[in-house]
Formats: structure tokens, C-alpha cells, sequence
């Protein structure tokens, strides 16, 4: 169906809460009901939610957010998790019938696009290869607007993250002085905070395995299509690989963000 053509299916999803509607609008968007991407692959402004990516902070440690008083998202917790998904989500072609699904983290996503698995560092070389088998200056080329999309992308979400990760030391401070405190307050707070460590967690796991997966893929493209474009792509790694360094230390505790 032409994407420009508005749907009554969806339509009528529109109408339900957010957070029933995403995945079921998805749903319909891979039988065919509406359009799932806009311009530049990006998610349909009609199908946006300001919790859609909520779920980001919750996946990896497995909290399940219930509590009937739970606070919403900040707006920086929100925007921190917004951040977040481009720099966890496979550096492969978007337009997938699953793309809108990992949007909103539906069952599909994370079998699909979010796999929890360690990347394998080879999956990434075979789908560049195979998608620009004919021509090696497009493959060199991706590889960088690869990598410097990553770059781009490292500075806005590290400082959304200092800005978070200092906020929730202080609200954890904070516990001891306010009066009257629930255990479900508490609880709720404690939770939050380590749903945004995880969230920043997870993205410098992401980060480390997309640079290994670039390397590989820059190192078996030399030898497969030597071209003086691995210059280019050799000091767009080194800069990335100097981004990560700088803003990830992934320990076995909470993340430390850097300067």
C-alpha cells in the first residue's frame, strides 16, 4: 500500500494507549496495513510515542516496571533512551519488515534486531559484502557512514548520560532525608536508577561490538578489494575506537561515564 495513504487500521490503533498500541500497529504494518518508515527509514511521525523506547532501560536487567505508583521517565531519562536505540540497534539497512518492532521493543525485536547475544563480529562483513558484492567503493563507503554515524552519535548520548547518571546519585542520596518515604517509593527509585545504568551499559557493550565488527569488516575488505578509500575508513575507526575508549569503562558494576 502507498505509505502517503493513511490506513483506518491504524488509524483506529491511534486511538489506544501507547503502550498497547505500538506493537499492534507494528503488527498490522507487516501485513501490509499502513507504511512503517518515513523519510530516511525513520519511524512514521504518527506512530511516534514519548515512551516508546522505555523499554531499552528495562530489557537488560530484566525489570519488569509494574508498580501502580511508579513515576514516569524525565524528560532526560526519556531522551536518554531515545539516544540509546539507533546506538544498539544493528548498523545494518533499516528497512526491514522487523524495523518498527525493535522501535518499540516488541517480542519479534529482540529476536530479530536486538539479538542478546555477543555480535558476531563476521555477521556484519557478510551482509556489507553481500549487499555490495559489485561495486567495493559502495562497501568502503558504507563502512564509513557507518562508523561515523556511531561517531556522531556518541557525544549527544554520553551527555545526556553524565546529566542522568548525576541526577540518580543525588536521588539516591536523597532517600535517607525525605520523610514519610514509601517502600514502594523507594523501590521505584532504586529501580529507575538501575534501569538507567543499564541502559548506558548496554549501549558501550553495543559500541565495543560494533567497533570490533568494523575492524573485521575493514580488514577482510582490504584483502578482498584493496582501494585507497581504507584510509579514510582506517581514521574513521581509530576515531570511533578513541570515542569508546574515552566514554566506556564496562565493569562488572554500574557504568563509568568519563569526563
Amino acid at each position: 500500500m502507498n505509505g502517503d495513504l493513511r490506513s483506518p487500521s491504524c488509524d483506529r490503533l491511534r486511538s489506544r494507549p501507547a503502550w498497547w498500541r505500538g506493537p499492534l500497529c507494528a503488527g498490522v504494518l507487516l501485513l501490509g496495513g499502513c507504511s512503517a518508515n518515513g523519510d530516511f527509514g525513520r519511524v512514521r511521525p504518527s506512530l511516534v510515542s514519548d515512551g516508546m523506547h522505555a523499554w531499552v532501560g528495562r530489557d537488560p536487567v530484566g525489570s519488569v516496571r509494574a508498580l501502580a505508583l511508579a513515576a514516569p521517565l524525565t524528560d532526560d531519562e526519556r531522551l536518554l533512551r531515545d539516544l540509546a536505540y539507533p546506538l544498539i540497534e544493528p548498523p545494518f539497512d533499516r528497512n526491514r519488515w522487523y524495523s518498527v518492532l525493535g522501535e518499540y521493543g516488541a517480542g519479534p525485536a529482540r529476536l530479530f534486531a536486538l539479538p542478546r547475544s555477543e555480535v558476531n563480529p563476521t555477521a556484519y562483513w557478510h551482509r556489507l559484502e553481500a549487499k555490495y558484492r559489485r561495486s567495493e567503493s559502495s562497501r568502503y563507503a558504507q563502512l564509513i557512514a557507518d562508523a561515523r554515524n556511531d561517531v556522531l552519535r556518541i557525544e549527544p548520548f554520553f551527555a545526556v548520560a553524565g546529566r542522568v547518571l548525576d541526577m540518580d546519585r543525588k536521588r539516591e542520596q536523597s532517600l535517607v532525608h525525605v520523610s514519610g518515604l514509601t517502600v514502594t517509593e523507594r523501590d521505584n527509585a532504586l529501580i529507575r536508577n538501575n534501569e538507567n545504568a543499564a541502559a548506558v551499559s548496554w549501549v558501550c557493550r553495543s559500541l565495543e561490538e560494533r567497533t570490533t565488527a568494523y575492524r573485521y569488516a575493514l580488514e577482510h575488505l582490504v584483502i578482498a578489494a584493496p582501494s585507497a578509500s581504507a584510509v579514510d575508513v582506517e581514521r574513521t575507526m581509530t576515531l570511533l575506537e578513541t570515542r569508546v575508549r574515552q566514554r566506556c569503562i564496562v565493569a562488572e558494576g554500574p557504568i563509568v561515564s568519563k569526563g
